[in-house]
């Protein structure tokens, strides 16, 4: 019975890892500077964005509905969070060549008001760590990684707004 109740427990801490959790994955370096491309093709430097508030980096994909959730959700929230935080999101297309067509319609089609870039070579993705997507990035206002979460279940949005509002009143200091 030991043995038996033992490897539930390992099995439990084994499926627990496959969990939506925060990660560590970044937090606390610097944003790394990469070439992206604007959904028209034009060249954006990720250290050149410009933003004065936090910046949200959520890494997704059109063939992936848990990633289109998440941004969906925080779309209906998005303008209410800018206006207590100052945040933009960064919402990072990790589609390849043969379903990049797709992400415009997408984001025209839910009217999303982000900031979308193309990582077609998979450059940033690499530089940032990730491995599977969604995966999101809460990066304060001096560049550095102050939150990384991966996946999606309801409510993690919550989460990020808490982290959010920690950097907001950090800022008001």
């Amino acid at each position: 019975m030991k043995k038996l109740a033992l490897t539930f427990i390992g099995f439990a801490i084994a499926l627990s890892s496959f969990s939506q959790e925060e990660t560590k994955e970044g937090v606390g370096k610097k944003l790394p500077s990469v070439q992206l491309k604007t959904m028209d093709g034009k060249a954006v430097n990720t250290a050149d964005l410009g933003f004065k508030g936090p910046v949200i980096f959520s890494f997704w994909a059109t063939w992936c509905s848990p990633c289109k959730r998440e941004l969906n959700t925080i779309y209906d929230v998005y303008s209410d969070w800018q206006a207590a935080t100052g945040v933009n999101l960064v919402a990072v297309s990790i589609d390849d060549m043969k379903t990049a067509s797709a992400v415009p319609v997408y984001v025209d089609g839910k009217g999303w008001e982000y900031l979308v870039l193309m990582d077609p070579n998979g450059d940033f993705k690499r530089a940032m760590g990730v491995n599977n997507v969604p995966h999101t990035f809460l990066v304060n206002t001096d560049g550095t990684i102050v939150y990384s979460h991966n996946n999606y279940a309801p409510g993690d949005e919550d989460k990020l707004y808490e982290e959010l509002l920690k950097i907001a009143k950090k800022a008001e200091q």
